[in-house]
């Protein structure tokens, strides 16, 4: 088990371009989908909490799903897993970066990334909003929280504080 998920982790550092929210749709094809560690629910819980997490995003999921799926050692294995490829890929970079800088074909294939990489951020939103079940009743919390953040400046730790403390008042609210 320790092995397949070190494995799969690394898969999913290495191959994972634009960070940790690109891979979250790799993340959640390999843990949910096909190796079924952990149900759509409880990947979108641990999403959640590796987002408000202080650290890498990536590593946060890492160890959370290793942590809920195999223990501590299992959290080790996924974090090292997932950033081992990465480390590589950094140490070879800077080893002939300078060489590679200023040539243009090196230049056309970043600007060919960049859009793959939106679009790979983007696609587990919408994923994560049909498994959110957002309504029209509720499609206004996160609008809100981009404008706040976006338009006006509001730190995001604010906001998650902010929603934090409505949804526990709600969930009291809801229950008496």
């Amino acid at each position: 088990m320790l092995l397949k998920m070190f494995f799969t982790f690394a898969k999913i550092g290495a191959f994972t371009l634009g960070g940790g929210y690109a891979m979250i749709p790799i993340m959640e094809k390999e843990i949910v989908d096909k190796n079924q560690w952990l149900s759509r629910e409880e990947f979108l819980d641990i999403l959640a909490v590796a987002q408000s997490t202080p650290g890498l995003f990536a590593i946060n999921m890492a160890s959370h799903i290793g942590i809920k799926t195999a223990g501590i050692v299992g959290g080790i294995v996924g974090s090292m897993g997932v950033a081992l490829p990465s480390i590589i890929v950094i140490l070879l970079i800077a080893m002939f970066f300078r060489t590679f800088k200023d040539n243009p074909y090196v230049e056309k294939v970043f600007m060919g990334i960049r859009p793959a990489v939106v679009a790979l951020i983007l696609a587990p939103c919408f994923s994560m909003a049909r498994s959110a079940k957002l309504s029209l009743s509720n499609l206004w919390i996160p609008i809100v929280a981009c404008l706040l953040i976006t338009v006006w400046g509001v730190s995001p730790i604010w906001i998650i504080l902010a929603t934090g403390i409505a949804g526990f008042v709600w969930g009291k609210v809801r229950k008496s």
